[in-house]
């Protein structure tokens, strides 16, 4: 494997037995990740959530993962042990989850938590690793690090909560950052305050990020790369400055139902669904 490639994903499979039948989440997904910003986009259901907690093993019971590789830096996941697993999970692949009402302990204080993610992947004092929880909180833009050391999750508003989940996934200075709708429950204002957070730690640290999103525009103003998945599989893959020209007629669905500020729509289309889509190519550059 090349050195430039942190992460390699090959025909991903993530299947689900059900009372109903045989559900398939996740089916052939294939790309590469290197020191860049890969955007996954779809809508509910497409599968891009499946795929990133496939990456880490984190599939819920009763989900079963296959693939003809699945690679990170070198380090074979799919019959990876579980010790070796707890070293990539926070130690090599990091993963911000969509609300932190739902990710942070909320009987434990915001400074514990950060501390915890840095000893576990980490041999230091407790006296180092509550310097360093200091000097990551003021790395994410909280102000009185001293004081939101000793809070408890709820007593934060929501996107300084995204912040310190942020904090306590950087911390262990991860190579992947797996973002999964980081910013969905926020609102436009504080949305763009995070993302810059997130965007400065990245490029500072030159790490890989998978950023996970609904939201067309905001993956092409943030990312490098997209994936487009419908129907758990990627139907298009495109540069985000090549967004535009995109060729496969899910995508261009995608692209003509987003309101334009300039004007030129009299009523947004609707996205009209073809089975042929998963058979379709689209344009792989």
């Amino acid at each position: 494997m090349s050195d430039s490639k942190l992460l390699i994903v090959e025909d991903l499979h993530v299947t689900y037995n059900t009372p109903t039948g045989l559900v398939r989440a996740v089916s052939g997904v294939s790309f590469e990740l290197g020191h860049e910003k890969l955007g996954i986009v779809g809508e509910s259901g497409s599968g891009k959530s499946q795929t990133g907690r496939a990456i880490l093993g984190l599939t819920a019971t009763g989900g079963t993962v296959g693939a003809r590789r699945l690679a990170f830096k070198g380090t074979n996941l799919l019959n990876a042990s579980e010790r070796t697993m707890r070293q990539v999970r926070g130690g090599g692949i990091s993963m911000i989850m969509q609300d932190p009402k739902y990710s942070l302990n909320p009987v434990m204080t915001v400074g514990s938590q950060i501390e915890e993610a840095l000893l576990i992947h980490n041999r230091t004092s407790k006296r180092v690793a509550r310097e360093r929880t200091y000097e990551m909180l003021r790395a994410v833009k909280i102000r009185e690090p001293e004081r939101v050391y000793k809070a408890y999750p709820h007593e934060v508003s929501g996107g300084m909560g995204q912040r310190i989940m942020i904090a306590m996934m950087m911390i262990p200075e991860p190579d992947i950052i797996i973002a999964d709708e980081p910013t969905s429950a926020l609102d436009v204002t504080v949305q763009l305050q995070v993302l810059a957070v997130l965007d400065d730690m990245i490029n500072e640290r030159g790490m890989g990020l998978i950023f996970i999103s609904h939201d067309l525009n905001l993956i092409a103003s943030f990312c490098d790369r997209i994936l487009i998945m419908y129907d758990g599989r990627v139907v298009e893959e495109c540069s985000a400055a090549e967004l535009e020209q995109a060729q496969h007629p899910y995508t261009r669905g995608l692209v003509n139902c987003l309101p334009r500020l300039d004007g030129g729509q009299d009523e947004l289309p609707v996205l009209k669904r073809d089975p042929s889509w998963l058979t379709t190519p689209g344009a792989t550059r």
